[in-house]
């Protein structure tokens, strides 16, 4: 039996924006609709009428309306979407121009900051003047290397602003991290701050931005924000300066959005690297801002007396979700830092403070908290908290129960999952619907998500891979230094053609509710951060003492930690010297998130006959599950090895 925890009131349900959509939907469209799985169903069975309704509920400003909202509702990839219209993505995030909150900044430093709509706008104003003297043109690159900080807002929208393309890494990235990333890309201008802190040290970038500047030569200039220390060195930093130098002075600027089209370029977003170079996916502004505003519109029931918290670093998709907030009108809470200093307190003691009522986290952090002990009911006060969104990989039973027992009760927790390539979700919350143990609420809207057996058939009350078999506005407009398509093709659509694979496996009930089970190809998520295997091999081939490796994703105490096995070279040694050396050059070049919880020798590294290195199959061996095509294996005798690995049942 499926646990109920949650369920909203008649009157709850009535005042929610999902409602008064679907009350609109009913009125226009001479419906009858009185539960969301009748909307869901709308929305997907008519494309084209849910979006122009989206459209006008989220009150896109545009100048220039729309022709078509979609050209080919079945053409995927490669639909167009909203032709003719012209819009500018910051000019709808900054609708507002008052002298509310939009920004709320604490740090490990525990400066607060706060910033209204007004001070925002006029902050972004001048920077976007700057950029544009700087001579920064619609379709170049501007590129962040920051912490989770108001400037790093101000410096996206004010790119956004002229039609400049945005991209962002975290400062915990090592030097070849993002290499692998801007280095494609190709940047005109460089935001960083000069360092950050995390557990309660100061750590410096300033450094390893002059190493990579090193290594791309289109770089302009590097606008230098102060967050360690006010006055930062940088005098090393080629074609440097600081952010107050840069900013133009002039207050009271009007902002001249450049008004593109609806697929115009906004963001360049990353893959996790599995196969090689990360892929770098280009997102459309108008495609990223309605999908964006329904979520938080309509699945999160986001309103202008609303403050919202999403725990994320700049380098990670949910921080270009959380902006979008402002489109709303809210104020959005930002933290960067550890969320666990200098106690498992801290972002708790922030919610009280803050009057939080919309809490973003993901299901590491859930499974860490119940960990500490920490009871944020009984210890804070948390009345103005409403909702509670988990994702980065699935929430586990024990997490449902512990948020409803030790958090709050009466609280809608909307756990979500989608991906990085879309900016959004696939499944997400409701605030209309019940929370049940284990579930995602609902599918989202205009989204036709499926559950697919091996035949491509799709099924329901069994597990499936998670296919989306309509297009949708936020999918890529392409791939970055892709002009045949292939590498977007294979990403999503070499396995049923015209249909966009997504490498989860899932299941959907009879209520419409959506269960998670994990990634159905390669790729590691320890604590709900996607990371590409690829990555991890990239730094451990520099190593003379290894001769080969495999890395994995090991089910773990409700997350994921990450196995390195290591084919050692003839009289080499696995010593604890070489481990620390491995993942110091790990940490140091890639992120402290791609360092292995364990390094175990292995005798031989599995290949399948043409040459592939088969993480699944050892994946699914040190779980104890069926490798059920050996055949297709180099040398399936090798499997045995890593069956009978006692390291692997420790922590």
């Amino acid at each position: 039996m499926v646990k109920l925890l949650w369920e909203p009131s008649e009157e709850q349900i009535k005042k929610t924006n999902m409602y008064n959509f679907m009350t609109g939907v009913n009125q226009k469209y001479n419906k009858n609709f009185t539960e969301f799985k009748e909307l869901w169903q709308w929305s997907v069975n008519n494309i084209t009428e849910f979006w122009a309704e989206m459209w006008d509920f989220a009150g896109i400003i545009s100048s220039k309306p729309f022709n078509k909202v979609i050209d080919d509702e079945k053409k995927m990839p490669g639909a167009k979407w909203f032709t003719e219209a012209r819009l500018n993505f910051a000019e709808n995030l900054l609708r507002y121009r008052d002298d509310q909150t939009a920004l709320v900044f604490l740090g490990e430093n525990q400066v607060n900051r706060r910033l209204t709509y007004a001070q925002l706008y006029d902050e972004v104003a001048q920077v976007s003047k700057s950029l544009e003297e700087a001579g920064v043109q619609a379709g170049d690159r501007v590129a962040g290397f920051m912490p989770n900080m108001p400037e790093s807002i101000i410096a996206m929208l004010a790119a956004a602003s002229i039609g400049a393309t945005w991209s962002s890494c975290s400062p915990d990235f090592g030097i070849k991290g993002v290499l692998d990333r801007f280095g494609q890309i190709q940047p005109k201008v460089l935001f960083t701050a000069n360092g950050y802190f995390f557990k309660g040290k100061k750590l410096d970038s300033l450094q390893r931005i002059t190493d990579i500047l090193k290594k791309i030569d289109s770089v302009e200039k590097v606008v230098v924000v102060p967050y360690t220390q006010q006055n930062p060195n940088i005098n090393n930093v080629p074609n440097s300066v600081m952010y107050d130098e840069f900013k133009c002075s002039e207050s009271g600027l009007n902002i001249n959005f450049k008004q593109m089209p609806f697929d115009h370029p906004l963001y360049i977003m990353y893959s996790s690297g599995t196969t090689g170079l990360p892929k770098c996916m280009v997102q459309s502004a108008g495609g990223i801002l309605i999908h964006q505003m329904k979520e938080h519109l309509l699945h999160t029931d986001l309103k202008r007396e609303d403050n919202i918290f999403y725990f994320t670093t700049c380098g990670w998709m949910m921080w270009n979700w959380l902006v979008c907030g402002l489109s709303v009108g809210a104020t959005l809470i930002l933290y960067d830092g550890n969320p666990f200093h200098p106690g498992p307190e801290a972002l708790w003691q922030m919610a009280q403070d803050e009057k939080i009522s919309v809490f973003g986290t993901s299901a590491g952090y859930i499974a860490a908290l119940m960990n500490s002990g920490l009871k944020p009911g009984k210890q804070f006060d948390l009345s103005p908290l409403r909702a509670l969104l988990s994702t980065g990989s699935p929430l586990s039973m024990e997490g449902f129960d512990f948020i409803y027992q030790e958090i709050k009760k009466d609280l809608q927790l909307a756990s979500i999952s989608g991906g990085t390539d879309i900016n959004g979700c696939f499944a997400l919350g409701n605030p209309m619907m019940p929370v049940y143990a284990g579930e995602l609420q609902c599918r989202g809207l205009g989204m036709k998500v499926e559950a697919f057996d091996e035949n491509g058939k799709p099924v329901y009350n069994q597990q499936g891979e998670l296919v989306c078999t309509a297009p949708s506005p936020s999918m890529p407009i392409y791939f970055w230094d892709d002009p045949d398509g292939k590498k977007y093709h294979s990403a999503y659509f070499d396995v049923y053609p015209g249909v966009w694979r997504h490498g989860d496996y899932i299941e959907i009930n009879d209520r419409g509710g959506v269960t998670i089970y994990g990634r159905s190809d390669a790729t590691l998520n320890p604590g709900g951060v996607r990371i590409g295997t690829a990555e991890i091999y990239r730094q451990v081939e520099m190593l003379d003492e290894i001769e080969d490796s495999l890395v994995v994703g090991q089910n773990w105490k409700n997350d994921v930690r990450v196995i390195l096995f290591v084919k050692m070279m003839t009289k080499q040694d696995l010593t604890d010297d070489l481990k620390n050396k491995i993942r110091q050059t790990i940490r140091n070049n890639a992120s402290p998130r791609h360092v292995p919880a364990k390094i175990i020798e292995v005798p031989d590294i599995p290949y399948t006959l043409n040459m592939k290195k088969v993480e699944l199959a050892v994946k699914k061996t040190i779980q104890g599950e069926v490798v059920l095509n050996k055949d297709a294996l180099k040398n399936p005798e090798v499997l045995d090895y890593y069956a009978g690995l006692m390291e692997l049942r420790e922590d």
